[in-house]
């Protein structure tokens, strides 16, 4: 009789125990992980759980769970189709800047060249494209016919300063003292790509124009304009000697 009380005693104490612990998520969760098929023994109570939804109110365990595989594939989706695009924009980048290449090489003189840049700007919507050679690395006083392409460096560093610090690229919108400087005689400029060229940057400046002031944006791509000024200098010492 001694014997069946303590074991009662025992059964009570267990009992006790296991009602004193605290189930949280972790608890919960390490259960599950440790019982893999605790979901095929308990496949019936499964289907009477219910999750509660922020549309629909509550939904049962299964029906939450499908939902949130229709989400995962919908994401899914969403980043193949955001990879085809990012697919197709590099190839018509690739396409537009071989393209240009093949007609800066093909240039008979600087004046082609530079008409060259034009028509491919238009072509793309755009402005038109300006090119400058700053005047302390470029022989371009007379007999030169191209010192309509000179640049003050020092005039220029205001702009410089402004945009040009810590790249070689600006995107975006001048005011009306930087568009003056650089665009005598202009229209209405609405965004600007600006390229300095030249390993430092010291050569000159390929400057590609938009009447849209939302068409160049800080953020956005420049490996065409990368690509672009890396091979300026070398057609321009074509027809215009550097200074030593």
């Amino acid at each position: 009789m001694v014997a069946k009380d303590t074991q009662i005693e025992s059964a009570k104490c267990v009992e006790h125990q296991n009602s004193a612990i605290e189930l949280n998520d972790e608890i919960v969760s390490q259960y599950i992980i440790d019982n893999p098929d605790f979901f095929i023994r308990n496949a019936a109570r499964i289907e009477q759980m219910r999750v509660p939804h922020p549309v629909r109110g509550i939904i049962s365990l299964p029906e939450w769970h499908m939902a949130r595989q229709r989400n995962k594939i919908s994401q899914l989706e969403s980043e193949i189709t955001l990879l085809m695009e990012h697919a197709i924009a590099n190839e018509r980048l690739f396409s537009d800047m071989l393209y240009l290449q093949l007609q800066l090489i093909k240039a008979n003189s600087l004046d082609e060249l530079i008409l060259s840049l034009n028509s491919w700007a238009k072509a793309l919507g755009l402005s038109g494209a300006y090119l400058y050679l700053f005047d302390d690395k470029w022989l371009l006083n007379a007999p030169s016919n191209y010192h309509n392409l000179a640049l003050n460096a020092s005039q220029f560093d205001f702009i410089r300063v402004r945009h040009l610090q810590y790249s070689q690229y600006y995107l975006g919108r001048l005011n009306s003292t930087e568009v003056d400087f650089l665009f005598p005689t202009h229209g209405y400029i609405g965004s600007v790509a600006l390229s300095l060229f030249g390993k430092f940057g010291d050569l000159g400046l390929l400057i590609f124009t938009s009447p849209d002031s939302q068409h160049y944006q800080a953020g956005q791509g420049t490996l065409l304009l990368e690509k672009i000024c890396e091979i300026l200098p070398i057609l321009i010492e074509r027809w215009v000697m550097r200074k030593k």
